[in-house]
């Protein structure tokens, strides 16, 4: 049996702020990814956790649309990378702020190539205790021996689910949840597999999503759901539980971007309704 995600279950999940708190300790975010063609990726994710309630979010990219992305948001910290895959020099340099950051997205709008940066990524942030979300590009089969037994949250749609387990996931909902469960707990990770209703698994626990609409077909919705896991992951909250709110909140902020707009919403608006969304969550203690 699987649990639905609701209000409840997303309240749990978040742990308050302290009145006294500074800069720092709600949160510090590293995504890496971007190429020529794919800018806006790694983008959408970093707003996106910052948008939760992290502190500081920092973008490594290729050098090439460092400046672009800078011009998008003051509020990010760009670090340029020399080359457009994500070599291990390229990984090296990216990795120099791990000390710093609580979580990291890998794979949004990443160029194809890159699996010598990515899984020099993932070994050196699992060795550190640093959470991780692997999504698009860092999503192939060969990742899956770098990650497993970390604190690392997949998030595939179908078709990716497939490229990286190698089993088609099932169209029927309780055919799907086995199989997203099976897979988690072989391969020691925890899944979320995009859908127009979500399953999250670490192969223990197992729930579904159901928020969201049709109108998220837009591009980059999905990096906006991979910032907000590692917004959830960089306060701590362990990644079967920061996978499955996070699934909650981006699609309840699509419902409330695709209210005001219709079948007419860009994935910029789900950062617009983020803060609505979460709102209803904030908490501060002395």
């Amino acid at each position: 049996m699987h649990r639905v995600v609701d209000e409840n279950f997303v309240r749990e999940s978040i742990r308050p702020r302290r009145a006294d708190s500074h800069k720092g300790e709600n949160g510090v975010v590293l995504v890496i990814g971007g190429s020529w063609m794919y800018h806006g990726a790694p983008f959408l994710a970093a707003m996106a956790a910052m948008r939760c309630g992290v502190d500081l979010a920092y973008i490594a990219v290729p050098e090439k649309i460092a400046a672009p992305i800078r011009a998008l948001s003051p509020a990010v910290i760009v670090i340029p990378l020399t080359d457009m895959k994500l070599t291990r020099g390229a990984a090296r340099r990216a990795l120099k702020v791990l000390s710093k950051v609580d979580s990291i997205v890998i794979g949004p709008g990443l160029e194809a190539g890159s699996e010598p940066g990515i899984e020099l990524v993932a070994r050196e942030a699992i060795a550190a205790g640093k959470s991780l979300v692997l999504d698009a590009g860092a999503l192939y089969p060969g990742i899956l021996k770098h990650v497993a037994g970390g604190k690392v949250v997949l998030t595939p749609h179908a078709g990716e689910f497939k490229r990286v387990f190698g089993v088609e996931a099932p169209s029927r909902l309780e055919d799907k949840v086995k199989v997203v469960m099976e897979q988690a707990g072989k391969n020691k990770v925890t899944i979320l597999l995009k859908g127009r209703v979500d399953v999250i698994s670490d192969g223990v626990d197992v729930a579904v999503n159901e928020t969201g609409t049709p109108a998220m077909t837009t591009g980059g919705t999905g990096d906006i759901l991979s910032g907000i896991v590692a917004a959830f992951l960089a306060w701590g909250i362990e990644p079967f539980r920061a996978a499955a709110s996070a699934a909650w909140i981006n699609g309840k902020a699509g419902e409330l971007a695709a209210e005001r707009l219709g079948l007419h919403i860009i994935a910029t608006d789900l950062l617009d309704e983020i803060p609505r969304v979460m709102r209803q969550f904030d908490m501060v203690v002395e």
